[in-house]
């Protein structure tokens, strides 16, 4: 019943013919299992942006975390991409992809409560949070994978663009009001109750899942051994060299980003002097950079091309890892500008971020044949993120050795390398799939 009032929150209950009135005919918005299954991941990614800033308050501010632990901490958070990535593939070729997203969030679940509930115990520890790390990392490799399959199993190889532009639409909401929210949650409750309130958030999602009557089929049984289907997926990636490509770019993307997540936090609380509130407004102000990704990325990728849309993500988001650095405590004598020039930051991130991912995960989606799907983005999570833990933990280093401040100065100089590199250095400009 409180599952049935939910699902329609997200398109009004105004009946079926009032929906295909109004809905394009192409549009899959009139699969009502796709509104079912975007409903659940605007939970996720609105509860996702609470973890994203109270975890590592909890670190920093309760646990008084160094720089080397956040390090740790985000390699722990990265790491089951380099040791799960690869056998779930063979799971997610091998079974239906729906029981495996709500597994995973199940767990995801039960490892975000027992947060609050250490608290409470006083028992919770650097340690503590390192393990629960793990597990939600876990829980997007494998439940991350399947979303990607099952998305395209729904909608089709020719929705997918449609579907990724509307789920980049919401991303954005997210970002927009989720980090004002969870700065709010945090500052009025604590960090370990906003935790909670996203473990409600899983609650309701899986109610909402458990609605979706779409049924994939079976997979057949495999009688290969699940070491030759990873190394059959493997092969597929390294010989094609469309793949091969973004793999690389987007593994070298991923070790700088853990390493900018190891330390923004600490740089943002200990060296800029913001709050837990402060923090969550200017991500709030600089979420709307995942607004204007979604509203450019079709135009972009129509003008310049899906590869050609990838390499200008790409330079965006170096522009904002660059400029992080050079913000200083009290910008023009006055912390409210520093906080404007942090937003403005976070802005340039995020929209170089979406630029880059939504025509990355689609361009690859579309020269991947069926047979091999799930191991082809299984494969690619697992290279891609597999240089992640190594990101984090050198950020971390360079923290605790040099200063944070030197430490992001680090990663933008790779990010402006590895700009010119996916520029000058491969041919992604001519894809035009």
């Amino acid at each position: 019943m409180f599952s049935n009032i939910l699902c329609e929150i997200a398109i009004p209950s105004f009946g079926n013919n009032w929906l295909q009135q109004r809905v394009p005919v192409d549009s899959v918005m009139r699969n009502p299992d796709f509104r079912r299954f975007w409903f659940s991941s605007i939970l996720a990614q609105f509860g996702a942006q609470v973890t994203l800033l109270a975890l590592p308050i909890c670190a920093v501010l309760f646990l008084h975390a160094t720089p080397g632990q956040m390090g740790i901490l985000a390699a722990f958070e990265s790491l089951p991409f380099l040791l799960f990535g690869l056998p779930s593939g063979v799971l997610l070729e091998r079974n239906r992809r729906l029981p495996i997203i709500m597994c995973s969030d199940f767990m995801v679940a039960i490892a975000l409560a027992t947060v609050p509930a250490a608290w409470w115990l006083d028992m919770l520890t650097i340690q503590w949070l390192y393990a629960v790390g793990f597990v939600i990392g876990a829980g997007h490799v494998v439940g991350g994978s399947a979303e990607q399959v099952f998305l395209t199993f729904l909608v089709g190889r020719e929705g997918l663009v449609d579907a990724q532009a509307k789920f980049a639409t919401t991303e954005s909401a997210a970002r927009v009001i989720g980090p004002g929210l969870a700065g709010g949650l945090v500052h009025l409750l604590g960090a370990p109750v906003a935790i909670l309130c996203n473990v409600a958030s899983f609650v309701i999602s899986l109610l909402n899942l458990r609605r979706i009557r779409t049924r994939e089929p079976q997979p057949p049984p495999s009688n290969s051994h699940p070491l030759r289907d990873i190394q059959e997926g493997l092969a597929f990636v390294w010989n094609q060299p469309l793949l091969r490509t973004l793999a690389w770019v987007s593994a070298c993307w991923h070790l700088l980003f853990y390493g900018f997540s190891a330390l923004h936090v600490i740089f943002a609380t200990r060296v800029l002097g913001m709050t837990p509130g402060t923090m969550g407004m200017a991500n709030m102000l600089g979420g709307l950079g995942v607004l204007a990704a979604s509203l450019l990325v079709k135009p972009l990728s129509q003008r310049f091309g899906t590869g050609g849309g990838i390499l200008i993500g790409l330079c965006v988001s170096a522009l904002g890892f660059a400029l992080v650095p050079a913000i200083p405590p009290a910008l023009f004598g006055s912390a409210a500008w520093t906080v404007a020039a942090y937003a403005i930051v976070v802005f340039w991130i995020d929209c170089g971020a979406t630029l880059f991912f939504v025509p990355y995960i689609a361009l690859r989606q579309r020269v991947t044949p069926d047979a091999v799907l799930g191991r082809m983005v299984a494969t690619m999570r697992a290279l891609t993120v597999a240089a992640a833990p190594l990101g984090a933990l050198l950020a971390g280093a360079l923290g605790e050795g040099f200063g944070v401040r030197e430490g992001l100065a680090c990663i933008a100089i790779g990010a402006v390398v590895l700009a010119a590199g996916g520029v000058f250095g491969t041919r992604l400009r001519d894809a035009k799939a």
